[in-house]
Parts: C-alpha cells; sequence; structure tokens
C-alpha cells in the first residue's frame, strides 16, 4: 500500500481516520471512496491506490469509527458475522454527515486541486447515492448499491453528475428494485445507470466468489469516463502513445519504452498471445523479442485513432518484408523476403498518463497466406486485399463468398 493514514474531524466534534492516497504527480482532483461493509480492508485500500494511480487525491475514510474504529475485516465467515453485526447498527445519517466532512478535508488537503466527487460499493454505494442527495460532491457513482430503495424520496435532492452499476442477479437489489430506482431517477440531467446481466453482487471484488472481470473493466471504464469529464484530469493520451512508439519504432530502446507505462504493465499479441506481464518479463520481450525483430522496412500506415477516457483504439496497416523471424508477429518461421501489409487494430489502455495494457488485433492467416506460409485456395483468407480495401472502400466487397452470386437480382 502507497498511502498514509490522516485524521478528519467530525461535525459533532469526533475524530476518525481516512487512508489517503496520493496521485504519481503529487496533487489531482479528490475523491472520497467510500467502504463496502467491511470497512476500510485491504481491497478498499488497493483501490484507493488504483485510483491514486489515475491522477486522484484519494481519501477512504473509517464509516465505522463511530460503532468500532480501525476495524480491517477480511471476507472469512467469523468477520462476515462481524461486518452484518456493524451494518445492523450502522446510522446513515451520520455517515453521510462524515462524508461530507472527509470532502471537506479533501478539498483542504495540500494536494488537493479543482473538484471532488464520491464512489462507493455496496453499502458505500448507498451512501454514494445520499451524498450526491445531501452534500456538495461534485459527482458520485454507487456500485451495488443496497438498499436504495428506502430512500427514494431524495432522488430529487440530486443535482450533481450520478452513475450506478447495478448487478443483474443482485439478491439485494432484484429487477424490480431496479425497476423503481429507474423511475425515480427517470429524465434527471447527468444520471447514468447500467445493469451487467448475469452479475451478482460485489462482482468488481476480485477476492470474492462472484467477481466477474469483463463487468468489472466495463464498469471502471465507465465510472473513469464520469470522473474525468466532472474532475478531470486530462492527459494527452496521443501525445504519450507517440513517445511510446517513438521509442518502440524509432530508437528502439526498451530501456527508453519501459517508463512509459506503469510499474507492472503488459501487453498482448492477440492472435499469437505474444508479450509479457510485468515490467521484468515485458522488458525481456521488448529486449530481444520486439524492437530489433521487426525489418528495417518496417512501416505503420495510421487509418484512424479513437481516444477516451482511459485508453486510445489505433487502427492502422503495418507493412514490412519478412527479412528476418518476426517472434511476435510470426513466430518460429523462416524468413521468406517476402512483403506483407496486414491491418491492425490496438487497444491502448492507460493508468494516470502512463501506459497500462495493449491488446493488438490482425488477422493472421492473411499474413500467413501473404508469406506463402498457406495456402489460401479454397479459403475465406483475403491476404493482401484486406489492406488495400482499407484503404479503398471502392474495392470490391464479398468476393470470397461465393453465395454473393446467388443473391443477384432478388428482392429486398
Amino acid at each position: 500500500m502507497n498511502g498514509q493514514w490522516t485524521q478528519v474531524k467530525s461535525r459533532d466534534g469526533g475524530e476518525f481516520r481516512a487512508y489517503t492516497a496520493l496521485p504519481p504527480e503529487g496533487s489531482g482532483p479528490g475523491l472520497v471512496l467510500l467502504q463496502d461493509v467491511y470497512g476500510v480492508s485491504d481491497y478498499m485500500r488497493g483501490l484507493a491506490d488504483r485510483y491514486a494511480e489515475e491522477g486522484y487525491v484519494v481519501m477512504v475514510p473509517d464509516l465505522y469509527w463511530r460503532l468500532e474504529p480501525n476495524l480491517d475485516l477480511g471476507y472469512g465467515e467469523a468477520d462476515s458475522a462481524k461486518a452484518f453485526s456493524l451494518l445492523g447498527r450502522f446510522d446513515n445519517d451520520l455517515a453521510v454527515d462524515d462524508i461530507a466532512s472527509t470532502l471537506a478535508a479533501l478539498r483542504a488537503h495540500a494536494s488537493h486541486r479543482g473538484k471532488a466527487g464520491v464512489i462507493g460499493y455496496c453499502l458505500g454505494g448507498r451512501l454514494a447515492y445520499l451524498a450526491a442527495a445531501r452534500t456538495d460532491a461534485d459527482c458520485a457513482i454507487g456500485y451495488y448499491a443496497v438498499s436504495l430503495e428506502d430512500y427514494l424520496d431524495e432522488a430529487d435532492k440530486i443535482q450533481c453528475p450520478f452513475m450506478l452499476h447495478f448487478a443483474g442477479e443482485d439478491p439485494y437489489c432484484d429487477a424490480a428494485t431496479r425497476e423503481r430506482i429507474t423511475e425515480a431517477l427517470a429524465d434527471k440531467p447527468g444520471v447514468e445507470l447500467y445493469t451487467y446481466p448475469g452479475c451478482d453482487h460485489a462482482f468488481a471484488a476480485p477476492s470474492r466468489p462472484h467477481y466477474d472481470k469483463p463487468a468489472t473493466m466495463m464498469a471502471y471504464s465507465r465510472s473513469l469516463a464520469m470522473l474525468r469529464r466532472v474532475l478531470g484530469p486530462i492527459y494527452d493520451f496521443n501525445a504519450l502513445w507517440e513517445e511510446h512508439c517513438y521509442h518502440e519504432f524509432v530508437t528502439r530502446n526498451p530501456s527508453d519504452v519501459m517508463p512509459t507505462m506503469v510499474a507492472q504493465p503488459y501487453v498482448n499479441h492477440i492472435p499469437t498471445m505474444t508479450g509479457g506481464v510485468g515490467h521484468d518479463e515485458l522488458k525481456r520481450f521488448y529486449t530481444h523479442h520486439f524492437v530489433h525483430s521487426n525489418p528495417a522496412d518496417t512501416r505503420l500506415i495510421p487509418i484512424s485513432r479513437t481516444i477516451g477516457s482511459d485508453r486510445v483504439v489505433d487502427e492502422f496497416i503495418f507493412c514490412c518484408t519478412h527479412d528476418r523471424e518476426i517472434d511476435w508477429l510470426l513466430p518460429g518461421l523462416a524468413p521468406t523476403g517476402k512483403y506483407f501489409e496486414v491491418p491492425m487494430l490496438a487497444v491502448i489502455c492507460f493508468r494516470g498518463s502512463k501506459l497500462y495494457n495493449e491488446h493488438i488485433y490482425w488477422d493472421q492467416a492473411s499474413v500467413l497466406a501473404q508469406i506463402g506460409a498457406i495456402d489460401p485456395t479454397g479459403l475465406p483468407i483475403a491476404g493482401a486485399a484486406s489492406a488495400k480495401k482499407l484503404l479503398d472502400e471502392t474495392l470490391p466487397s464479398n468476393t470470397l463468398m461465393a453465395a454473393w452470386k446467388t443473391s443477384e437480382g432478388k428482392p429486398f
């Protein structure tokens, strides 16, 4: 854990601690992270560190301090019983006061710049809703919030951008309850509601049995989109990606590539599953199997670039002559001396101002056909034609589809 415990003064004269994590830049917008029923646990502190990596000054207040301060519960049977016992005695109104106090402490923190929002999970999701209605938070986000149906009369008080993530199979918030919440929030500007089919409560907690990684990733991107839009910070992903590629393909220096990435990044070239996970494995890959593996005439033709809140999607054509073994693209195949070009798609995810991961996609069959490694006769493989049509959409479509001729002249 990278954060430290700081003290927050309550409105009624008490004092409680909050786990506080700072961004790599040293300052940034604020985010109050609201605990689930297990308190300021290892999971919550890890989340705080992650949001700090995204550029936020994060505080996680100990909202159990009035009942039993400084708890650090796990997910075992005894700790779960303890958590639900505390939940039964929990005072939501006093908790919202403590959230307001935390927001004030966050805004007064020497590292805070700009606005401040709240995000919460489970119990914290309920409290995020109440914070949106009762505090001056600049935005609020709740994951699988519990018991919102008891507070729908406060929906009209919400004035800030607000987001809820529902689990489609959540026993604590079933379809009928979700419908009531949706109706209460209907037509309110700045409200976003998302349901994740097939997911159960706590789907975003990696150590819980109902963890669902795809839903977690989608929800995280949606949350980050709101945080970036309302709070900032805004990073120049275009320039960061250009710098990364410059060191990959121009200077070809892994020691310059790695500083453009987070401490433990990963790269996955999807068709060949080449790349690496973690700093050491990835640097080894770049050093011995990528930057010097690319032929001298390697060229990237840019087609489009879409920049989002946490990622870049790059569409381009990769061109080169197969004059050496290209470990990452054509592993194990001896050089053929043949030129090939193939459309590629790169999805690059960032954390703050650093690259976190790259997913690179291409049609491997088209590459293999162009270098003569497979015979495309009778197979639906386009080869170089796929790259040419990407550049010129007027070239014929459906040339590989024999059935196309059978529909000629038929009504549609």
